[in-house]
């Protein structure tokens, strides 16, 4: 991986697909590893505890990342680095490669032509990048290590689509934080619409999503309001709002049970929010939505 950075120069001149070439959990207690290489990219998440990661970039001095519950460093596995755990920390880590592309899997520069985030991360010079309590990342490490289990051999197909998903949702989650900058507000409110868009079908209290995020539900609500120009609980109705007229449009769900998918305790009440909403009830809306799509059709 001669780059200089987080990936090989090659991804960019050549058809190179990722693939995993080891992953594994592991609960440290009290450990110092040495200083090592090896030739891959590697993903170290942490599932529960804290832990530091201390690197050798070429003619520097080790730098040290400090990582808690819900962080992990993306680094390229050339530059010498090293686990520092002081009590006790539970890791996934997960190494991969770039190899030859092949079948039908897109090459890497062919997706990162199409996703301005992933090519922005590729051309990152700076050998790892840190991400900081992204909990939602958890469920996408742990669905790859599931797939990896149960795949058989020369079943590659599916693991290295759900890594290069994996890599697309880091390369956007780097980008979302090179825009808030050091903005730490910003990340939090980023942290409380992915819980809303994540669980809108549920019954939220602003206490569930400030526990998610870690902090007092009153200040979040100030902090929101601040970043947004909306309540949570305002937000949350909108997007609500959004997916009721999505469901209206291209399904063929009842009313009567829509109001169960977006969280909404009766029919009545989705009726009247989404009434104020549109102007208009669930009902006249799907009836208005299938007039203009009719017309669209004949209009072809």
């Amino acid at each position: 991986m001669p780059s200089g950075g987080l990936f090989p120069d090659k991804l960019m001149l050549l058809d190179c697909c990722p693939e995993v070439s080891a992953y594994y959990f592991k609960e440290w207690n009290g450990f110092d590893m040495p200083f090592h290489t090896h030739d891959s990219s590697e993903i170290m998440y942490v599932i529960d505890g804290k832990c530091s990661v201390g690197l050798l970039p070429s003619g520097e001095q080790e730098a040290v990342v400090r990582l808690v519950k819900g962080g992990f460093i993306l680094l390229d596995g050339t530059v010498p680095h090293r686990l520092l755990v002081p009590d006790a920390c539970r890791m996934l880590n997960i190494e991969f490669r770039f190899v030859e592309r092949e079948g039908v899997l897109p090459a890497m520069r062919e997706l990162a032509g199409r996703e301005i985030a992933l090519a922005a991360l590729f051309r990152n010079p700076a050998p790892f990048v840190v991400f900081r309590e992204f909990h939602d990342m958890h469920q996408l490490l742990k669905s790859l290590v599931i797939e990896l289990d149960e795949a058989g051999t020369g079943l590659r197909l599916m693991p290295q689509l759900m890594l290069a998903q994996l890599l697309i949702r880091v390369a956007r989650l780097h980008q979302e934080l090179a825009e808030a900058g050091s903005d730490a507000l910003s990340t939090y409110v980023r942290q409380c619409i992915e819980f809303l868009y994540q669980n809108y079908d549920r019954v939220i209290q602003v206490k569930d999503v400030a526990e998610h995020v870690r902090l007092h539900p009153g200040y979040l609500q100030r902090v929101f309001k601040q970043k947004t120009g909306f309540s949570i609980m305002e937000y949350l109705k909108d997007y609500r709002m959004e997916k009721t007229a999505m469901l209206l449009r291209q399904t063929e769900i009842p009313v009567a049970d829509i109001a169960d998918y977006v969280g909404i305790g009766s029919r009545q009440y989705l009726h009247m929010l989404f009434k104020k909403h549109t102007g208009l009830t669930p009902a006249e809306y799907r009836k208005a939505s299938r007039i203009a799509g009719s017309f669209d059709e004949g209009k072809k």
